[in-house]
């Protein structure tokens, strides 16, 4: 008898044993190749999907959702409008367009820097409303934490939106917290207090056209190079309507071009601005001034050297607020030449020409509203790349 043919199980894997030896020999010639070629499959799979899906990121856009809309009353596609921005595709391969009907939204919004190309349509500016209640010292709260909104994706837009923060006069509490670059408001209102507009980005390139802000002190404020044009701007109490902190080498700051300064009737002395920073600047062109303007326009906020360093300046200021030979010495009445570089064109000069939009985003025409109803934005909007946000709804 062959005793090799009587090893039972247990002898065949004893480690030595010629039949243990075998059946690894075996293993390692027929099943380890076999999970060899398996697992190249499966790496192989896996790179063709992911390649697929890179690829789709970019050569499909149709697949993404480029219009939104938001209805408190549910005829939309969300009730809040900070749901909508959490549904948006991050850098979208096109425009995103949000329309926003009538209504009080009462809620604090974000839309993030990589949400990119985002225009609101409001379907009217006195009654579509974004308004909380925020303000610096409420908990744990600061100026630039009390905004109602917070817009920092470049190329954004709005129209006929009300942004209004209405803690009343305890603190400093924002409105409209802004630091995109190219970003324009138009048509729209800005209601609040203490510090109601921060202009927030260093680099960053605002327009604001035929607007109303109001507030009490320092209600228009911030480093951004801003335009405000053909808006209407009201002090509420004896204060000062802007405080500038114009990063240090930027030739402008915050500039009002043929805009309305108007005060409530509380307000009788209404300084034009004061420098948060060294080395503000600040200009008025064509304005017409109410006469709650103080004579001497402008303040240098409790220090002489500051003088040295602003730059406040008017040219061709009208109505009964426009002093001109009673303005602080330390500010400038412009020349006719002086004032000719004063176009939005090189205001917003492009630094670098070949940036989206950077020719022309602030010539672009104005978007109807026109409600397009429900638009099935509820699917997915971008898989991994949407950016989860917190809203504080009431």
């Amino acid at each position: 008898m062959n005793k090799r043919k009587l090893l039972t199980r247990e002898q065949e894997a004893i480690p030595g044993s010629h039949v243990g030896r075998r059946a690894r020999q075996l293993y390692r010639q027929v099943v380890n190749p076999i999970r060899v070629n398996a697992a190249r499959l499966i790496i192989f799979i896996l790179l063709m999907g992911t390649c697929h899906f890179a690829q789709a990121q970019t050569s499909n856009p149709q697949q993404y959702q480029y219009t939104f809309t938001v209805a408190g009353d549910g005829s939309g596609d969300y009730k809040y409008i900070q749901d909508a921005i959490d549904a948006m595709r991050v850098y979208p391969l096109a425009p995103i367009t949000l329309y926003i009907k009538n209504g009080v939204y009462n809620e604090k919004i974000e839309l993030p820097a990589n949400n990119t190309d985002v225009t609101f349509i409001g379907q009217n500016a006195d009654s579509t409303i974004i308004v909380f209640n925020d303000y610096s010292g409420r908990g744990k709260l600061t100026t630039f934490t009390s905004y109602t909104a917070k817009i920092s994706g470049n190329r954004f837009r709005a129209e006929n939106i009300t942004f209004s923060n209405n803690a009343g006069r305890v603190s400093q509490a924002v409105a409209l917290y802004v630091d995109a670059d190219k970003t324009v408001f138009k048509n729209c209102r800005f209601l609040g207090d203490q510090d109601t507009i921060f202009n927030g980005g260093e680099t960053a390139r605002q327009l604001f056209v035929d607007c109303y802000i109001e507030g009490t002190t320092d209600f228009i404020f911030g480093p951004a190079t801003a335009v405000f044009q053909h808006c209407t701007i009201r002090g509420k109490t004896n204060s000062y309507i802007t405080a500038a902190s114009t990063t240090p080498g930027k030739k402008f700051g915050l500039v009002f071009l043929d805009c309305k300064i108007l005060a409530a009737a509380e307000a009788t002395k209404i300084f034009l601005g004061r420098p948060w920073r060294a080395d503000a600047k600040t200009v008025f062109i064509r304005s017409q001034m109410t006469a709650a303007i103080v004579p001497g326009g402008w303040d240098n906020w409790g220090n002489k050297e500051n003088e040295k360093t602003v730059f406040y300046a008017e040219y061709k200021s009208t109505g009964s607020g426009a002093n001109p030979s009673k303005r602080v010495p330390w500010s400038k009445q412009l020349t006719n030449p002086e004032a000719g570089a004063y176009t939005l064109e090189n205001i917003f000069a492009a630094a670098n020409p070949n940036l989206p939009g950077e020719r022309d985003w602030y010539q672009q025409p104005s978007k109807p509203f026109v409600w397009p109803g429900k638009t099935n934005s509820r699917q997915r909007q971008g898989g991994s790349e949407a950016v989860e946000h917190h809203s504080h709804k009431k």
